[in-house]
């Protein structure tokens, strides 16, 4: 089953921003409670959309850059990007089918 992408500054522009499908980033940490309730959702999600999306997970502590240039203050916070471009965001730890919905209305 596939696993979601660890993605960081140095392969960001190539695994997010020139995919050919859209992409759902996980912005997360350690520490962070709600991100360990909502990674195994994103796991799941990984094997769900195999081959529909790419589902990645950004480490906010490891890869700073990434984190400041879209703003990411809260986490976890979950980008979903298209041609480059971010065409959705949720912040917080959500319920399944709402990232489902999100990731649908971009496929």
């Amino acid at each position: 089953m596939a696993k979601a992408l660890a993605v960081s500054d140095s392969n960001f522009d190539q695994e997010v921003l020139k995919s050919d499908t859209p992409v759902l980033v996980d912005f997360w940490a350690e520490w962070c409670g709600p991100c360990r309730i909502i990674g195994p959702v994103v796991e799941e999600l990984a094997g769900e959309y195999d081959g529909k999306a790419k589902i990645t997970k950004l480490n906010v502590d490891e890869n700073p850059q990434i984190s400041m240039k879209y703003g990411i203050r809260s986490i976890p916070s979950l980008l979903i990007f298209k041609n480059g471009e971010v065409v959705d965001q949720i912040v917080g730890a959500v319920p399944k089918n709402v990232l489902k919905k999100q990731l649908d209305a971009q496929i």
